[in-house]
């Protein structure tokens, strides 16, 4: 007679409400930072439908993406057809100047040979009207997450536009998948520390602008493709995220084939690791750090003081992409929040490796670092580690809701929130927001469980 253990009982057979996306979404998100550059998936219509409907529901605007538009016949024989057709029908109804071509798991699955297929259609088109650009980014979702497939398309871009020159004063920064909100700071800080500088990508316009007078087919806004041919002459790259390694990231791309330094910091979250994106800018220019972002500092330090006494002892499950968990349990960590568990659905492998880095004390405190993990696991965590927070995007809401715990919104995708393209989180600015968010939900959850409900703290 078989016995059937308990945990054979309890395994799981598959992901239930991944703590992820799709790697095709992250290669979209990025080409939408690309001056007149329309983003196309080679795969079914179904995966665009799906990526459109969480970057609308995140962003609030409109947002085409084109597809190869797979059938039974091309999912059997190959769809270098569809992707043809595909690419000419695009080039007509929209006239891009880029098109950034994205495969899915269908056309991956089957082995398309996309560079091959884009030469042929080159050969195809001839030299009877110019064709856009066309950068393309393998994408598949049964291999990593949407964070992969950002930096894929986004070192392709690079790679396909990058051209050798003199070095010049100009610094690229490649920021990761951050909120409009944030681009714009960067680039405010950039222009106070005045320096000419290349962001890519950049759609802090094309994912956050204002209303038009009258329809764009492709939105304004977005880097240049002109700024990116410039980032093999630049003098060096800042580039955000800590599990990002030199061989899969733009940055790393352009220090081995132009020789330009790469700058490979944490996203800067938090005093510690806001000093040393600071310090690296002080560095890069030779010129001190602004005024400005000297007030907003001596502001957070005040606001640190002033809010520790709500904070300090209180326990958080925080999830997300793998970056923004480190930089957040860092932060987490200066201002008194036990992180009791950082979990993520990526798998790099360098999670518990970077978190050690920025908290040193991470095993003494019992903080639990999981990956490649899904909300079903995160939830049986939560029954054993009985947090009093819940930080991450929206996508742990029922989580919140059967535990009742506050939810901290934070990152992407934010669907059951008003504005999360206009959240701040990096920098000392960012950092205060986040700090005076963390600290009135603490508040409001105190007030609210009170038989008093006082008025007055």
């Amino acid at each position: 007679m078989t016995t059937v253990t308990k945990e054979a009982m309890t395994a799981k057979a598959a992901t239930q409400n991944a703590c992820k996306l799709c790697n095709p979404l992250g290669a979209c998100l990025a080409f939408r930072g690309i001056e007149k550059c329309v983003p196309f998936l080679h795969g079914s219509q179904g995966c665009a439908t799906y990526i459109r409907r969480y970057l609308i529901s995140h962003y609030k605007e409109p947002i085409d993406i084109a597809s190869s538009n797979f059938n039974e016949e091309t999912a059997v024989f190959g769809g270098s057809h569809n992707l043809k057709l595909g690419l000419k029908n695009v080039t007509q109804q929209y006239a891009p100047e880029v098109i950034g071509i994205a495969t899915t798991c269908l056309s991956e699955t089957i082995g398309d040979d996309v560079p091959m297929i884009l030469k042929e259609y080159k050969a195809l088109m001839g030299s009877a009207a110019p064709l856009p650009v066309m950068i393309f980014a393998s994408t598949p979702s049964y291999s990593g997450t949407h964070i992969d497939g950002f930096h894929a398309a986004v070192r392709s871009a690079v790679m396909t536009l990058a051209e050798e020159g003199p070095k010049r004063n100009l610094l690229n920064i490649f920021p990761g998948m951050i909120s409009p909100a944030d681009i714009r700071y960067l680039k405010e800080v950039l222009n106070a520390f005045g320096i000419p500088f290349v962001l890519l990508p950049d759609y802090s316009k094309t994912l956050d602008g204002g209303p038009w007078a009258e329809y764009h087919r492709i939105p304004p806004g977005g880097t240049p493709t002109s700024a990116i041919a410039s980032t093999g002459s630049a003098s060096a790259s800042i580039e955000f995220g800590s599990t990002l390694e030199a061989g899969k990231s733009a940055a790393g791309y352009l220090e081995e084939k132009f020789g330009v330094p790469r700058h490979h910091l944490p996203l800067p979250i938090g005093i510690k690791a806001s000093d040393r994106f600071f310090a690296t800018l002080e560095k890069l220019t030779g010129k001190p750090m602004p005024e400005i972002y000297e007030d907003e500092r001596r502001r957070l330090v005040d606001a640190y003081a002033d809010g520790h006494k709500y904070v300090f002892g209180r326990r958080a499950i925080l999830y997300g992409e793998e970056d923004l968990v480190i930089s957040m349990a860092a932060f987490l960590s200066e201002i008194g929040v036990l992180p009791v568990l950082c979990a993520s659905g990526g798998k790099s492998g360098l999670m518990k490796k970077r978190l050690l880095e920025l908290v040193p004390d991470l095993e003494e405190l019992g903080i639990k670092v999981k990956e490649g993990l899904d909300f079903v696991d995160i939830e049986r965590e939560a029954d054993e580690l009985q947090p009093d927070l819940l930080i991450g995007n929206s996508k742990g809401f029922a989580m919140s809701k059967r535990h009742e715990l506050p939810l901290i919104r934070i990152g992407f995708p934010i669907h059951d929130r008003f504005g999360g393209q206009r959240l701040h989180h990096l920098g000392y600015r960012g950092t205060q927001e986040l700090f005076d968010r963390i600290v009135n939900t603490v508040i409001e959850q105190r007030q609210n469980s009170s038989p008093i409900g006082y008025t007055y703290m």
